[in-house]
């Protein structure tokens, strides 16, 4: 792609961005909403032409695509599902089935040795099998209405996959999935050769799979070799730069404002251009200020000794029982994290707990100062003629914080991506993403004392997920979080409930801690053994070893730090091209805190 620009509604998405793509490279694009991720991807894969600038592709490439959405017709199966993807192995058998229709010999063989060559008779019995293995076993003559927006999600998983494609676009591959078929997808992309470029809120699968990445911001797209957490350290250095340099342009205004207040004789002719400067840098520090952000939390209500408890709630649909015999009682301070299969009852033990649905047996007790801010499935999707800022400020106008101080409900709006452009907007003028943010800030708005969450992170930027985590983080009252977002998780949550196999597990520590299989106490004895062993100190190998880490460690860092000197260039220096010095440095970090870890241990070790 080569100085390629796009407008849309009249604002420029980015301007000028010149990106390649090679083989078997992993990408992952971040920014805020409607920064212009989804564009980009259309601009890739040739559904939507640039403004400005070209694109090049290797010639033959297949390239596949993963839509966020799959909108179906009444008539469409699973199969008709399939065969209308764009992808040329797909379109290939389509213009030989209408080939053969309309008895055209010449055409048909030419499709045919095209078909064969390429293997493309294997599409549908792939698409089969990559559903297979994320756990459905559905027939392809199986309407699309009549699935799940999980099984949706999965069948345009495989259909993107199964056509293996040279590069992979995968717009938000994770929403709606429960976190099984995520860690599927992640182990999958991990392993293949394919290019891909992934736009995601799933920081885990962002770190984990990509080997650069892109970031969209005020109009620029910033390429960052290496994982999301290097890209971290990378924008927290240009945040650093940005810094200094606000603080050189406030300097310089103060000696610019003491030139404005001096007489007209001191002035020259040159006076309209110094006004106009110091206009750009006033308008330059403004936008830094509405840009920061600022970590807080609600003021909740008062919560009574008494918070919710749960007797023996089993639920059942005919013969279909979702989960049994489940007790549990909240206590203050609770971070809950709740976890399970698509269809496994997440949302419905929820609607059990905050009185919108009934339990087959069993019973819920609620205290009597317990007050839900429940971000459900059902509500999300608002209907209203109000504009975003009224329909805001109908809940409340001023947000108290946890330290007594207040926000408005404007700019808790902005904090969660509502920019004041759009305070004024109509609510049916919002797309279903910014209704379902929108919801959960009116959620938050209510000032709740126990705040349950089902998948709040779908359709959220990073950023804004960011926010949300920081607002949790704060929150003194009790938190109940359903979602796939295992980063999220990790951060904000203490203990987990487990839907698996028609029972709530009660796990005492945070998702990432659960392990694959219950650990009996037979499991759990050689581990203090070793703890055991490992009190008697070094031999004389591992004192060796402590002392050839340090060495080892302060070579690998130089390396390091030179290799991130080198990303300066993008022209081939002494270690290599762009794509070898990333990988190098990938590498490094790696091995740096293996070491690093390593030596942790064989210290302790000896100290003991």
């Amino acid at each position: 792609m080569e100085e390629i620009s796009k407008t849309l509604k009249d604002a420029p998405l980015f301007e000028g961005a010149t990106l390649s793509v090679d083989s078997g490279e992993k990408i992952g694009i971040v920014g805020r909403n409607g920064s212009g991720k989804s564009t980009l991807l259309r601009i890739i894969d040739g559904s939507l032409y640039p403004d400005e600038g070209r694109v090049s592709y290797h010639r033959d490439i297949v390239i596949s695509t993963l839509e966020q959405k799959i909108v179906p017709s009444s008539e469409m199966t699973i199969k008709s599902y399939l065969m209308g993807s764009s992808s040329k192995p797909i379109a290939a058998l389509r213009q030989y089935e209408k080939a053969q229709r309309e008895r055209n010999e010449k055409l048909e063989a030419e499709l045919l040795r095209t078909i064969e060559e390429k293997g493309y008779w294997d599409v549908e019995r792939r698409f089969a099998g990559y559903l297979y293995e994320m756990g459905e076993r559905f027939s392809l003559d199986t309407p699309v209405s009549l699935l799940s927006g999980g099984e949706r999600k999965k069948c345009a998983i495989a259909r993107a996959l199964c056509t293996s494609p040279d590069l992979l676009l995968l717009d938000e591959p994770t929403n709606h999935l429960d976190i099984r078929t995520i860690e599927y997808l992640e182990s999958y992309l991990s392993k293949s050769r394919t290019a891909t470029i992934i736009v995601t809120h799933d920081r885990h699968i962002l770190n984990s799979v990509c080997s650069s990445i892109w970031e969209i911001d005020r109009g620029r797209i910033y390429t960052h070799p290496g994982s999301y957490s290097s890209f971290l350290e990378r924008k927290e250095e240009r945040l650093r730069m940005g810094e200094k340099e606000q603080e050189r342009l406030r300097t310089i205004l103060r000696r610019e404002r003491e030139w404005l207040l001096r007489g007209p004789q001191a002035r020259t002719g040159k006076d309209k251009n110094r006004k106009d400067r110091i206009l750009i840098m006033e308008s330059s520090l403004k936008k830094a200020r509405e840009d920061e952000q600022s970590s807080f939390s609600s003021l909740s209500r008062r919560l009574g000794k008494k918070i919710a408890e749960i007797k023996g709630v089993s639920k059942s649909y005919g013969d279909r029982t979702l989960f049994s015999d489940f007790t549990l009682s909240f206590k203050p301070g609770d971070r809950v994290a709740l976890v399970g299969d698509n269809g496994s009852g997440k949302s419905t033990l929820l609607d059990i707990i905050t009185g919108h649905n009934e339990p087959t047996e069993g019973s819920v007790d609620i205290g009597v100062n317990t007050f839900f801010g429940y971000y459900d499935q059902l509500g999300r999707d608002i209907s209203s003629d109000k504009e975003v800022l009224e329909y805001a400020e109908d809940i409340g106008k001023r947000v108290v914080l946890a330290d007594g101080s207040e926000v408005s409900a404007a700019r808790f709006l902005e904090i969660f991506g509502f920019p004041v452009s759009m305070h004024r907007s109509p609510i049916s003028t919002l797309s279903g993403g910014e209704r379902r943010r929108l919801y959960l800030i009116t959620r938050l708005l209510y000032n709740p004392n126990f705040l349950i969450l089902d998948e709040p992170t779908n359709d959220l930027d990073i950023e804004t997920i960011e926010n949300l985590e920081s607002y949790i983080s704060t929150f003194p009252g009790i938190v109940l979080i359903s979602s796939h977002d295992r980063t999220m998780l990790d951060l904000v949550t203490e203990t987990t409930l487990e839907i698996k196999d028609g029972r709530i597990v009660h796990h005492p520590y945070s998702y990432s801690f659960i392990p694959k299989e219950e650990v009996s106490e037979k499991k759990e004895k050689p581990q203090a053994n070793r703890r055991e062993r490992e009190k008697k100190g070094l031999t004389y190998k591992e004192e060796r070893e402590l002392e050839s880490l340090l060495i080892e460690i302060e070579e690998k860092s130089n390396l390091a730090l030179q290799l991130e000197e080198s990303f300066s260039t993008s022209s081939p220096t002494e270690l290599g091209s762009l794509k070898e010095r990333s990988e190098l440095y990938e590498r490094t970090k790696k091995e740096i805190e293996e070491m690093e870890e390593r030596w942790l241990e064989l210290e302790e070790k000896r100290c003991s």
